[in-house]
C-alpha cells in the first residue's frame, strides 16, 4: 500500500511539474478546470446527487468556469466586475476561517442538497481561480505555496505516526493528533525560515505561510466530516493509494484561496528581514 501511494504520488508529481512549467495559461487554466470538474463530480457523490443531478451539478462547474475563464482571454466582453474574482475568494476565506470550523464543532450534516451544492461550488470554483491566479503570477509562487501544504501533509503524518498520542478531532478523523499538528506546524515554519534565507525574505513569510498550513487542516477535517457522513472512505479511488481527488486537493481548497487573495500584498514578504 504504502510503494503504490509512493508511486502514485510520484508520478502526480512529476505530471503537474510538467504542465506547471511547460503549458501555456490558457492550456493550464483547463488542465485545472477538468482537475476540478473532476472534484465536483466527487463532491456529488459526497452528497448523495442522483445521476441527473449530479450531470447538471458538473455541468454548472465546468459552464461557470468556462465563463470566468472567457474574461481572462477577453476582458470586457461581459459586465463581469474586474475583481469578482478576488471577492468570490474573499467569501471562501471567510467560509473557511469562520463557518467551517463552527461547522465541525457542531458536526452538522446539511442534508439540503441544493445547498451543499453551492457549498461543493464556494469549495471547488475559487480553487480553480487561485490555481491559475497564483500560476499566472509565477509558476514558483504557485509551486512554493503549494509546498507549503505537502510539507505541513508529510511532517504531520510522520509526527503523528511516532508521537501522537491526543486526538485532534476523533469523531470526525480518528487517525489525526495534536503532536500531528505540532509536526506540520514545525515543519512549515522550518520551510518559511528556509525560503527567508534562501531569498532574503522577510520572516513575516512565516507567520503566513503558517496561517495556510492552519487552513489546509481544517480543509483536510471538514472533507473528513463529510466523507464519515456519507459512508465513505475516500472521495473515490480514482488515485491508487491516495482516494479521490478531493483527497489529494482538500488541504488546498482551504488554503490556496487565501494565498491569492494574500498575493496583492505579497510585497510585505518580499522585503528584506
Amino acid at each position: 500500500m504504502l510503494k503504490e501511494r509512493i508511486g502514485t504520488a510520484l508520478v502526480l508529481f512529476i505530471l503537474f511539474l510538467a504542465a506547471l512549467f511547460y503549458l501555456s495559461d490558457f492550456q493550464w487554466a483547463l488542465l485545472m478546470l477538468a482537475v476540478i470538474s473532476m472534484g465536483a463530480w466527487e463532491w456529488a457523490s459526497l452528497i448523495r446527487l442522483k445521476p441527473v443531478a449530479t450531470r447538471v451539478f458538473i455541468a454548472i462547474t465546468i459552464a461557470l468556469g468556462a465563463f470566468l475563464l472567457w474574461q481572462y482571454v477577453n476582458p470586457g466582453m461581459f459586465t463581469l466586475p474586474q475583481q469578482l474574482s478576488i471577492w468570490l475568494i474573499a467569501l471562501l476565506t471567510v467560509f473557511w476561517a469562520v463557518m467551517v470550523p463552527f461547522w465541525l464543532a457542531m458536526r452538522h450534516h446539511l442534508k439540503n442538497q441544493v445547498l451543499m451544492m453551492a457549498v461543493g461550488l464556494l469549495v471547488l470554483l475559487p480553487t480553480w481561480l487561485a490555481l491559475d491566479g497564483l500560476r499566472r503570477a509565477s509558476p514558483l509562487l504557485l509551486l512554493a505555496v503549494m509546498m507549503t501544504i505537502w510539507i505541513a501533509d508529510t511532517a504531520a503524518y510522520f509526527a503523528g505516526k511516532k508521537f501522537g498520542r491526543r486526538k485532534l478531532a476523533p469523531a470526525i478523523s480518528p487517525g489525526k493528533t495534536w503532536e500531528g499538528v505540532a509536526g506540520a506546524m514545525l515543519g512549515v515554519a522550518a520551510y518559511g525560515v528556509a525560503l527567508g534565507i534562501a531569498f532574503d525574505l522577510s520572516y513575516w513569510l512565516v507567520v503566513g505561510l503558517l496561517a495556510l498550513a492552519v487552513l489546509s487542516i481544517v480543509g483536510d477535517l471538514f472533507e473528513s466530516l463529510l466523507k464519515r457522513q456519507a459512508g465513505l472512505k475516500d472521495s473515490s479511488s480514482l488515485l491508487p493509494g491516495h482516494g479521490g481527488v478531493l483527497d489529494r486537493i482538500d488541504g488546498l481548497t482551504s488554503s490556496l484561496p487565501l494565498a491569492f487573495l494574500y498575493f496583492p500584498f505579497y510585497h510585505v514578504m518580499l522585503t528584506p528581514a
